[in-house]
C-alpha cells in the first residue's frame, strides 16, 4: 500500500543520509524475518548499523528509528511533515467518506477533538457505573467452577462494555446480537488483504462490507432521529458526538455521528482485546504479581467498600503497573508507519546525525523498541516494578521509551479509557475467583490487526468464598 502511493524521494541532502541496506543483503534480510520474525531481522541491522537505517525495499526506502532519542520528530512531527499518507483510506469505505481518512486534515484534527473531548476525565467517570454492571452481570453466570476460553470470554465482555459505554442502551438491550452480527461482517471484510488493496473492486468481499455498513448505518441513523426528535439525553459516546459541534458552531451530520462511532468501536475493540488477553496471560504466568493486586484489592475495598468508582480505579497502582508492562513485553502492534514530506535530521545517542529525505517511510519499530537492554533491564522477563518507584525505567530512558499506546501528537486518545476497563475486568476477576492457567504459553498470532495471544487462553477457575 505505501509502495503504491509512493513519491519520488528528494536526492539533494545538506547531511549524511543513513546507511542503506540493499542489493544482495536484502536476501539475509528476508531469510531472518521469515524464519525468526521481525524483532530478530531488526537487531541484526541495529547492531550492525546503529540506531538508524534504511532498507530498500526494490525502490521503496523504508527508515528504521530505533530508540527514544531518534523519535522525537516521528512522534511530535506535523502532519505536512509526516503523516500516514494512504494507507488507511481503505477504511472510508467502512466508515463513510464524511469522517477521519475520507476528509481533510483540518476537518480530521477537528472530528479528533470530539474524541478527546468526549474521553476527558470528567467523562470517563460517567462511564465506571455502566462498565461495573456490565463486569458483574457477565461473570454472574459462571459457574462456581470450570474452564473457560478466557480470550474468548474478555472478548464478548469488551464487545459488550463497548455497545452499552459507547452507543447506548438502545443496542445494548434491543439489538445486541444485530449489531455485533453486522459489526464483525463489517470488520472481518473490510480487513481482507483484497478489501484493503482494492476497497473499490466489485469483489463479494466488499459487497458484504458494504451490506453490513448500509445495515449498521440504518440502525443507528435511527437512535440519533429518536434521542432528537424526543429531546432523549443519553450519557454515552453516541450522544457526545451527537451533541459535538464544530468551531463555526455547525453540528455533526448523521453520518459524521455514524461514521465516528463505528470508527472509534473498531480501533478500539481489536486493541483492548489484544491488551486484556494479553494481560490475563502474563497475570496468571506470574503468580507472584497476582497476589500484589490481590493484596492492594483488599486496601482498595478497605477504603472504598465493595463500591468500586473512578477514584478507587486510579488509586490501583499495582494493577496499573501490570497492566502496563503486559502492552511493553506484547504490544497491540509491532511498528508504526509514517511518510516523510519534509526533509528532516536526527541524532543518535552516540552523536551521528543522519538526514532522512522526502518520500522515505519512517517506522517505529514498537516490539523491539520495548525490549531495549539500556533502557529495559532484562526486557525478556515480565516485571511490572520496573515501572514502580524508585526504578521508572520508561521514564529514566527518555520521552519516548514507552510507546504501547504511541506517542506525542500521534498517542492513543483512547488510552484511558482501554485502561478503565481493563481495571475493572481484572479487579473484579480476582477478588471473586481463584484463576489457573491451564494451556501453554501462546505465541503471538501476527495475521491480526492486533498483536493477540494465538489459540485460546484456557484457564480453569474456582469462585472465591464470599
Amino acid at each position: 500500500m505505501i509502495g503504491r502511493h509512493r513519491t519520488v524521494v528528494n536526492p539533494v541532502c545538506n547531511w549524511p543520509p543513513p546507511p542503506v541496506v540493499t542489493g544482495a543483503s536484502l536476501i539475509g534480510i528476508f531469510h531472518t524475518f521469515l524464519t525468526k520474525g521481525m524483532r530478530a531481522m531488526i537487531h541484526d541491522q541495529y547492531t550492525q548499523l546503529g540506531s538508524v537505517f534504511t532498507i530498500n525495499f526494490f525502490g521503496l526506502r523504508v527508515t528504521f528509528l530505533i530508540g527514544p532519542e531518534v523519535l522525537g520528530h516521528f512522534y511530535q512531527g506535523l502532519e505536512s511533515q509526516i503523516s500516514l499518507g494512504d494507507v488507511l483510506k481503505f477504511t472510508v469505505p467502512m466508515f463513510g467518506k464524511e469522517v477521519i481518512y475520507g476528509v481533510d486534515i483540518a476537518t480530521r484534527n477537528k472530528q479528533t477533538r470530539f474524541y478527546v473531548d468526549a474521553l476527558k476525565p470528567s467523562n470517563l467517570r460517567s462511564h465506571v457505573g455502566p462498565m461495573l454492571q456490565e463486569v458483574e452481570d457477565y461473570f454472574s453466570k459462571w459457574e462456581q467452577h470450570g474452564t473457560v476460553d478466557l480470550k474468548g470470554e474478555l472478548a464478548q465482555l469488551l464487545m459488550l462494555i463497548s455497545t452499552r459505554c459507547l452507543i447506548g442502551r438502545e443496542v445494548r438491550e434491543k439489538m445486541l446480537k444485530e449489531f455485533y452480527t453486522l459489526f464483525h461482517q463489517l470488520s472481518d471484510n473490510g480487513l481482507c488483504l483484497s478489501s484493503i488493496l482494492f476497497p473499490y473492486a466489485p469483489t463479494l468481499a466488499n459487497y458484504r462490507r458494504d451490506r453490513a455498513h448500509a445495515k449498521l448505518s440504518e440502525m443507528l441513523i435511527k437512535i440519533v432521529r429518536s434521542r432528537k426528535s424526543s429531546n432523549q439525553v443519553e450519557r454515552d459516546m453516541l450522544q457526545n458526538l451527537i451533541d459535538s459541534k464544530y468551531r463555526d458552531n455547525r453540528s455533526t451530520t448523521e453520518a459524521e455521528v455514524i461514521g465516528l462511532i463505528l470508527n472509534l468501536i473498531f480501533a478500539g475493540t481489536h486493541t483492548s482485546s489484544a491488551a486484556s488477553a494479553w494481560t490475563a496471560v502474563c497475570l496468571l504466568s506470574h503468580e507472584r504479581f497476582t497476589r500484589a493486586i490481590s493484596d492492594e484489592q483488599k486496601q482498595i475495598i478497605q477504603k472504598y467498600g465493595d463500591h468500586i468508582n473512578y477514584n478507587a480505579l486510579m488509586e490501583m497502582e499495582t494493577l496499573q503497573r501490570c497492566i502496563k508492562e503486559a502492552l511493553r513485553v506484547h504490544p497491540p502492534t509491532a511498528s508504526t508507519f509514517r511518510k516523510v514530506h519534509k526533509n528532516f535530521i536526527v541524532q543518535t545517542k552516540e552523536g551521528d546525525e543522519y538526514e532522512i529525505p522526502r518520500g522515505h517511510i519512517i517506522a517505529s519499530p514498537i516490539e523491539f523498541n520495548s525490549n531495549i537492554p539500556h533502557i529495559y533491564k532484562d526486557p525478556d522477563v515480565y516485571d511490572p516494578d520496573r515501572f514502580g518507584p524508585g526504578r521508572e525505567e520508561d521514564k529514566v530512558g527518555g520521552k519516548y521509551s514507552y510507546t504501547a499506546f504511541s506517542a506525542g501528537r500521534h498517542a492513543c486518545i483512547g488510552e484511558a479509557y482501554a485502561y478503565m476497563q481493563i481495571k475493572i475486568i481484572w479487579s473484579h476477576l480476582l477478588r471473586n475467583f481463584d484463576l489457573k492457567l491451564v494451556s501453554p504459553y501462546p505465541k503471538t498470532d501476527r495475521s491480526k490487526l492486533a498483536l493477540e495471544p494465538k489459540g485460546k487462553i484456557m484457564v480453569r477457575y474456582k469462585r472465591l468464598a464470599a
